[in-house]
């Protein structure tokens, strides 16, 4: 949104960074872009000394356990708001798809405030709002002016106290998720290969179902369900607010204390109590779909937010992957040209992990020879030891991705809101850093012959469908 006061700072450091940086990474300049970071051969950091704002944060817990996180910076006349709610899909049960289903319904109205009149009055005043939902947390936002800040306050402490889900509600707002199932899953490949990939990465955890939910369950979830979802997350120990930017905490603490500190406290908060059990062989899974471009996902279980190996982990990802000049592109893209796009990512949730990657083949070639292509480029990984070069563009372009979360009061609000989540605290810039510049080429190697192996796979092909398929299994979703 608006830069601040440590945005000035931040921007001057990543402009130092780049001017560090040389051709190190690439051996074709012609296939490097925007998104990629060149490193210099050392870790001549220009962040070690850069100011961590997070250390001016002040963290309050009141009586009922709500956590309220406050960061002021006067630079520019936004403050950002963020409820995080730690609850999201892998803490649905009888239906799926209910976490989603309530980051529509809260703003269809409450006791006291009509349906749509909530985003309005904040429209109204030059205000942004939106939501989230994850497989952990469900997240409420709003970019607004100091002076509307109360307001904001006091609309959400309302819709958590006096939320309208009644029949009408429900059916409503049942209506246009299934709209946006249908939109952004079942008519279009990625989503489809990402809803089966999870399907088979996990068997038993709920982490393997959608966010948005089965079309079934959310198509069959009764009023009773979801208001006893409701009334057993929307708790004022269950959340977690974090507000950035400019406003005064004084007054913002006597705002949130007479509305969110009046708030019962639950007495217990169920969590799914299941385990993944240990993967034991490779696992594949064909999708057929109308498409000329074939694509092809995988997956392997990987450590939870937190764990030692996670920036090592995220190295990996990034040299596999980040950017037109990572290897997978240039294999895949570039070199080979069997694809059309290539990438993956190490994605960290709270009760595990996944490493993941996806290729879309061109129209005409065969996704066994993309896959073929794609898994010699994770082999070579674990059989040949990084460069240093490679190693250390890699960090630079991580070190690139953790400051940019200080640069604007949205993304500081973001910050120690998922922090404070996660871990219960706010990890500081220093130690982040610090776990980056500390991954070996030894580490790299290690976690790609530990977490990347053939019998812990996952594969998924999006294909498309040969004849007759379509009349012989029915057409439905």
């Amino acid at each position: 949104m608006h830069e601040t006061r440590f945005g000035a700072l931040i921007v001057a450091s990543l402009m130092s960074l780049l001017l560090l940086a040389d051709s190190g990474g690439a051996d074709d300049s012609s296939v490097t872009g925007a998104d990629d970071v060149n490193a210099s051969a050392g870790l001549l950091s220009p962040l070690s000394s850069l100011e961590d704002p997070v250390d001016r944060m002040l963290e309050t817990q009141f009586e009922n356990g709500l956590r309220v996180l406050t960061l002021e910076d006067h630079a520019t006349p936004v403050v950002s708001f963020q409820l995080w709610v730690r609850v999201g899909s892998r803490d649905e049960s009888r239906y799926t798809g209910l976490a989603h289903l309530f980051e529509h319904m809260m703003f269809k109205g409450s006791d006291n405030i009509p349906p749509e009149k909530h985003a309005q009055l904040i429209n109204a005043r030059g205000g942004r709002i939106n939501a989230f939902t994850s497989r952990d947390f469900t997240v409420y936002l709003a970019d607004v002016t100091s002076e509307t800040l109360p307001l904001v306050i006091e609309l959400e402490a309302e819709r958590v106290a006096n939320l309208d889900i009644s029949q009408e509600t429900l059916d409503s707002e049942r209506q246009v998720v299934l709209e946006e199932r249908r939109m952004r899953t079942e008519d279009r490949p990625m989503g489809r290969a990402l809803e089966a990939l999870m399907a088979l990465t996990y068997t038993a955890h709920p982490y393997r179902w959608p966010v948005i939910g089965w079309r079934s369950d959310v198509e069959k979830a009764t009023v009773e369900a979801c208001r006893e979802f409701f009334d057993a997350y929307y708790v004022p120990n269950n959340m977690v607010i974090a507000i950035a930017g400019d406003f005064e905490t004084g007054p913002t603490l006597d705002v949130i204390r007479r509305t969110f500190g009046k708030l019962p406290r639950a007495t217990r908060i169920p969590r799914n109590p299941t385990v993944e059990p240990v993967q034991t062989g490779e696992r594949r899974a064909i999708v057929h779909f109308d498409l000329r471009a074939p694509v092809l996902a995988a997956a392997w279980p990987a450590p939870a937010s937190g764990h030692v190996d996670g920036e090592a982990l995220d190295v990996l990802s990034t040299i596999l992957s980040a950017g037109r000049s990572s290897r997978l592109y240039r294999r895949l893209v570039y070199d080979e040209e069997q694809a059309l796009d290539a990438e993956g990512g190490f994605w960290e949730m709270l009760e595990s992990g996944v490493f993941y990657a996806f290729a879309t083949a061109r129209p005409g070639v065969s996704i066994d020879r993309v896959e073929r292509l794609f898994m010699e480029e994770i082999e070579r990984l674990q059989r040949e030891p990084i460069g240093q070069d490679e190693l250390d563009k890699a960090k630079r372009q991580m070190e690139v991705g953790l400051v940019n979360g200080l640069a604007t009061s949205h993304a500081l609000a973001s910050r120690i809101g998922r922090e404070v989540s996660t871990f219960g605290r706010v990890r500081p810039l220093a130690e982040r850093l610090a776990s980056i510049q500390a991954v070996t080429v030894e580490d790299v190697q290690r976690v790609a012959r530990t977490y990347l192996q053939k019998d812990k796979r996952s594969v998924v092909h999006v294909i498309a469908a040969p004849p007759g398929f379509a009349e012989q299994n029915g057409a439905g979703r």
